[in-house]
Formats: C-alpha cells, structure tokens, sequence
C-alpha cells in the first residue's frame, strides 16, 4: 500500500504533515492508497478519531480523496504537487514546446521601461499610505476597459492573474464551496482552486468557449463562481464569441449571487475581440495579466471588479503586500505611452504560427484546436504513449494531465518558439505519435 514510507505522529496535525511529507517527497506518489483508519490508529496506537480528523485535514488540503469503500488516496492531482511537475527531464537536443512561454523575441525590451520607471520614481518615490494604483496606470486601464465595454468599476492591482483570481475568489467563497471552471483548464487554475480548499466543478467548452448547458449543470450543482477564459484559452486556445456570450449571460441572470470572473491574460497577445461577461451577475471582474506580452518576470494583473467584490480585495491587500511595486507600474506606464510594442503584430504571428501547424496536422488527417494564443491541442487515444514517441521524435510536449479534469486525452504544443518553416516537420511527428503504424510499441 504505502511501500517502505512509514506514516508517523502521535495527534492529527502530526499525522497529516506526516502523509504531506511523503506526498511532497515522492514517496507516496499520486493515486497510492493510504491505510484504513482503524488499521492506521493500531499502528500509531492511536484513537481512530485521531486518524479521522487527520484524513479530514488532507482532504481540506487538496492531497487526498476518499471514495466509499475504495477508502483514502492521495489525490491524482494532490495541492502539493502542482501539476507543472507532471513532466520528466529532458534530455539533450529535444525541443521543448510544453511550457507554454511566450517567444522572447517577440517581448519588448524592458530596458528603456525600466529605466523610465526609474526616472518617474525618482520624482515621485513611494509612500506608506499612498493609493495602490499610480493615477497614469489607471487611467489607462480605465480607458482600455471601458475600450472592451465593460462595465464602469474600480481599477486594481494583483501580482499577476492567479494571484488576482486567489484574491477575487477569497472575496466571496469559504472552503467547501464549488467554483465551475473550464475542462480542459489551465493548470495553475486547476492546482489553486484544491489549494484553497474549494470543490471543483468542470466546465465541457468548445472553440467558442464554455458549453452553456455544462454551465447550467455546474451552477445546478450548487457552483458559487464560474471562471471563464475570454481568448487565448488555455490549452485549447477557445475564444468566447459573441453568441456563446450572450447565451451565458442569459442564463447566468437566473444566478445572479454567483460570482463571474473573466480571465483576459491573452488581450495584447490575440486579435480577436473581447466578449465579456462581466456584470452579468452582482459580483464580477475581469482580469488582465502583462505577463503574455510584455514577460513573465513582469508580475502585474489589472482588474476591475463591482464595488464590493474591489473593495474587499483591496482591503485584504493592504493587510498583506500593500500594493504592487511602483516601479513595475511606471514600467507598464512607459510601455503603453511609448507605443513602441506592436501588439498586433505579435497577435498576427502566434496566429500565422497556429494555423500552419493546425493545417499542415489536418493535411495529415490528425484534428487539433488552436483558434487563439500560443497553444494548439491536440486529442489523443493514448496520452502517456503520444507523449513519449514524441520525445523520441525530438520534441517535448505537455501532457493533457495538466490540464484535464473529467475531458479526453490530448497534448498540448506550444507554438510560440517554432518557426513556420519547422511546422512540416513538427506535424510530421505528431501524426506518428497519435497514429503509430502496426509495428509500433507503445511506452
């Protein structure tokens, strides 16, 4: 059952960060089925209540399941392991095209920007106290949302977006509560909602984003937020149109407690336009990440949000980080007065990227989805198998594990780092690894 690791302690606590231990080491690995409590307690020569009460820990901790008479597993997925590390090390000459970063040749250089913040700092140094929000970015950012028509709310502040979506949904939901979220999803997204010892619900979507029947079943079964990626999904690259849109909020109006959060990370990174859905319930807001056009390291979110859902965010922020530093906020400034960073141009060669590598996939009879961003997905019969013929064929793709709840196999391959002219080649060897002739073996 558990192999040679031991489960040690003497109270509750104990015992969970003992089975936490092992889960974060790799000695109890995903799915390993953990000891019955009375047979644990015997062992530990402890009360079986004592066992109960630290199974119920692990399980408020997103690291373990319990299903009837199967009894305890440590979860497929477990919080402390984050689905990022579902990979293996790659060895020499294979390219990498799974971690889903943008082409740095396509970032701006933060040279100038930083230099600019510097320059505005100087002048205007920072204070305990001041607003969180510099009144430049602001206004800025109120003008770019209101550009996408959403609704007139404050401007805020995140250390990126899945801080911004941790805060949002600590705003509203308190542990136990189910949050709907897109199936496939993206993988942080995926960790943090177990993390924060929420349920989660999947979400079945298409290219043109959530399915409004798998939303009314997610909201039937007592959801309490929906998160919903407006372009650029990840993996599927999905886009939320205007009719999907107007669907969802149509039915979203008979749930009007529900918090609605618009994931907007790709919007300098796609050409497709916004579809919100912000305000279609009394809790809402709408997130947009720098990271996807100007660089990872740039950890800056806007949001706006109703009244009350911005303020207690904020409120709660004050008594953490603050705000978020000045100098990346000058920085982000200088970026956008500038203008020198053609977001269009960069939207255009993602997507001459995405399509000659969806259509040289079709030429080959292998159907794949990638209608915006950096990704093109790809399902698959045997995800484990596709994944290591690939990795022989020279090529590291991300496995659709990451990703998936209760959807199908697939990979995922970034596009972002390969040229056009390797998209033949790269096509060639997908088609190999999800239709391996006859004589193939499978890993």
């Amino acid at each position: 059952m558990l192999g040679e690791y031991a489960i040690t302690g003497g109270r509750a606590a104990d015992i969970a960060a003992s089975v936490e231990r092992g889960v974060s080491s790799g000695a109890l690995l995903p799915g390993v089925a953990l000891p019955p409590m009375r047979e644990l307690a015997a062992e530990l020569g402890v009360n079986p209540n004592t066992v109960a009460a630290a199974y119920r820990i692990l399980r408020e901790r997103g690291l373990i399941e319990t299903d009837g008479r199967r009894g305890s597993h440590v979860r497929a997925k477990p919080a402390t392991l984050a689905r990022e590390a579902i990979r293996t090390e790659l060895p020499p000459g294979v390219r990498d095209i799974a971690t889903g970063n943008p082409d740095p040749a396509l970032l701006p250089s933060l040279t100038e920007a930083l230099a600019a913040a510097a320059r505005r700092y100087a002048g205007r140094q920072g204070r305990y106290g001041d607003e969180p929000v510099v009144p430049e970015l602001e206004d800025a950012a109120r003008a770019a949302f209101g550009a996408d028509g959403l609704p007139d709310g404050p401007v805020a502040l995140a250390s990126g977006a899945l801080d911004a979506i941790e805060r949002l949904l600590s705003a509203h939901l308190r542990p136990g509560d189910a949050v709907a979220v897109e199936d496939p999803g993206w993988a942080g997204l995926l960790d943090l909602i177990p993390a924060m010892r929420l349920k989660v619900l999947p979400v079945a979507l298409d290219d043109d984003g959530p399915l409004p029947e798998s939303v009314a079943a997610a909201l039937g079964r007592g959801a309490r937020a929906l998160i919903v990626t407006d372009r650029a999904q990840n993996p599927t690259g999905a886009v939320l149109t205007a009719e999907r849109a107007t669907a969802l909020r149509e039915l979203l109006a008979h749930h009007p407690d529900v918090l609605v959060i618009d994931d907007d990370h790709g919007h300098a990174i796609v050409h497709q336009p916004l579809h919100t859905l912000a305000g279609a319930t009394r809790s809402w807001a709408s997130v947009r990440s720098v990271a996807k056009a100007y660089g990872p390291d740039l950890r800056l979110a806007l949001f706006t949000a109703d009244r009350v859902t911005a303020d207690r965010v904020q409120g709660r922020f004050q008594l953490g980080p603050g705000w978020v530093s000045k100098l990346l906020q000058y920085a982000v400034v200088d970026l956008w007065e500038r203008g020198t960073h053609d977001t269009a141009a960069v939207a255009r060669s993602y997507g001459t990227r995405r399509d000659a590598l969806i259509a040289a996939l079709g030429e080959r009879g292998v159907a794949a989805r990638g209608r915006s961003g950096l990704n093109v997905w790809v399902p698959v019969a045997d995800e484990t198998g596709a994944v290591a013929r690939l990795q022989a064929a020279g090529w590291a793709v991300a496995p659709g594990a990451r990703f998936r709840v209760a959807s199908s196999p697939a990979v995922r391959l970034t596009v972002s780092q390969v040229d056009v002219s390797e998209m033949e080649r790269l096509a060639d060897a997908v088609a190999d690894a999800v239709r391996p002739g006859p004589g193939t073996r499978y890993a």
